[in-house]
């Protein structure tokens, strides 16, 4: 284990990797299922904990699980301050770096679009997935690190008040709206926004009217009428402040490098979640994640910057390296990672439950084998990374 911690780049920030090993895991995690062992224990608050934590919020909210895509997007806004030094390093001219900044943007929506294609019969054209989301806005959040901060910070506010103000001015869904046609479940209810916080409800809005353009541009089975979770196209614009946020961030691990700029994150961390809260509790914009709300960037961003803090204590201030060493495996990975968690599932489950016997599997109980089957599977991946690790084998986009 020492020697594999050694032989970690020391350019890279090590904190960075960690928490990002974090996101994956939660994502390859899911293999775990804790929302159907929760279904056998009934009685049972941890697993009902657990599966809380490993699902998303139907609406309004947050649980562990919300914090997956949020995360991943700011740590890609770290990422880029990291990327142009290194590529200033390189001499690369500025049209070299838009020109590949432009062609990984294009590479990021493919890449999602292909994913979201596998089990369907034709191209799934669809954009509100993580990798197509950070495509979308990739290229502007790379154009903005070549300004000043405060134009940096000026165009997130940019950004989120000229989101919000389009979503408030397009007509709110009346009493009599028909939600049934949009794929609203009938017990929704309690899920839908009143007063001027209904501009944000389900299938109801801006961004349900602009897929009903956008999407049935492209070819499909039948015409699109509505994402049964909610998810938008128009979400990358707000996902970009959760870049840009991402990218003050980076730009404070290198002015401030050797030292960790942990007041920082805490001060954003504080602010962040403080406005989130108020505009949630005022009503003026509610915390949802699926269509990313502007008060959804603010408190989730703050959570961001919360988990850095974390890592950075943890990894550059106590100098526990090698605990983060099974995330850094992860994190310094995160498209294999990414990639493994879509695409090997079935194969290694169902590789599991031919060569191994069900009593093994249900070592603990039939109630748990999803819990079995899923640690099983975890190593597995975990395994892969660590060989790739070890042999300098990085998938990059």
């Amino acid at each position: 284990m020492g020697a594999a911690v050694d032989i970690i780049p020391p350019q890279r920030n090590v904190a960075v990797d960690a928490y990002r090993g974090l996101v994956m895991l939660l994502m390859m995690g899911e293999v775990m299922q804790f929302e159907t062992v929760a279904h056998s224990f009934p009685n049972s608050t941890l697993w009902r904990i657990l599966s809380f934590n490993q699902t998303h919020v139907q609406w309004v909210g947050m649980g562990l699980h919300d914090m997956i895509q949020p995360s991943f997007t700011f740590l890609v806004g770290v990422a880029l301050p990291y990327s142009l030094r290194s590529r200033h390093r390189k001499g690369e001219t500025f049209q070299r770096m838009v020109g590949h900044t432009i062609w990984r943007s294009f590479l990021l929506v493919a890449l999602g679009i292909f994913l979201r294609s596998i089990h369907s019969e034709m191209t799934n054209f669809t954009f509100e997935d993580t990798l197509t989301q950070i495509g979308l806005g990739y290229t502007f959040a790379f154009l903005l690190t070549f300004v000043r901060p405060r134009w940096q910070w000026t165009a997130f506010g940019v950004i989120l008040f000229g989101y919000w103000l389009a979503w408030a001015l397009y007509p709110a869904p009346g009493p009599a709206f028909p939600y049934a046609s949009v794929g609203v479940p009938d017990d929704w209810h309690q899920h839908l926004l009143h007063g001027f916080a209904s501009h944000w409800n389900k299938n109801s809005n801006l961004g349900q009217a602009f897929d009903l353009w956008f999407l049935n541009l492209f070819p499909r089975p039948s015409r699109f009428l509505f994402n049964d979770g909610g998810y938008l196209t128009l979400s990358f614009i707000p996902t970009l402040g959760t870049m840009l946020l991402g990218l003050a961030a980076g730009r404070w691990l290198i002015a401030d490098k050797p030292n960790v700029p942990l007041r920082k994150f805490l001060t954003a961390a504080v602010i962040l979640i403080a406005a989130g809260l108020l505009l949630h509790f005022t009503g003026i914009c509610p915390i949802v994640k699926r269509i990313w709300t502007p008060a959804w960037t603010l408190f989730s961003g703050g959570m961001c910057f919360l988990f850095l803090a974390a890592f950075s204590w943890i990894v550059d201030i106590k100098k526990h390296t090698r605990l983060a060493f099974p995330l850094v495996v992860i994190g310094m990975n995160s498209i294999a990672a990414y990639l493994m968690a879509h695409l090997f599932e079935d194969f290694v489950e169902s590789s599991f439950r031919i060569n191994l016997r069900m009593a093994t599997l249900n070592i603990f109980g039939t109630a748990l084998e999803p819990v079995t089957l899923g640690l099983l599977t975890l190593a597995v991946y975990w395994l892969i990374l660590h060989w790739m690790f070890r042999n300098k084998i990085f998938l990059r986009i």
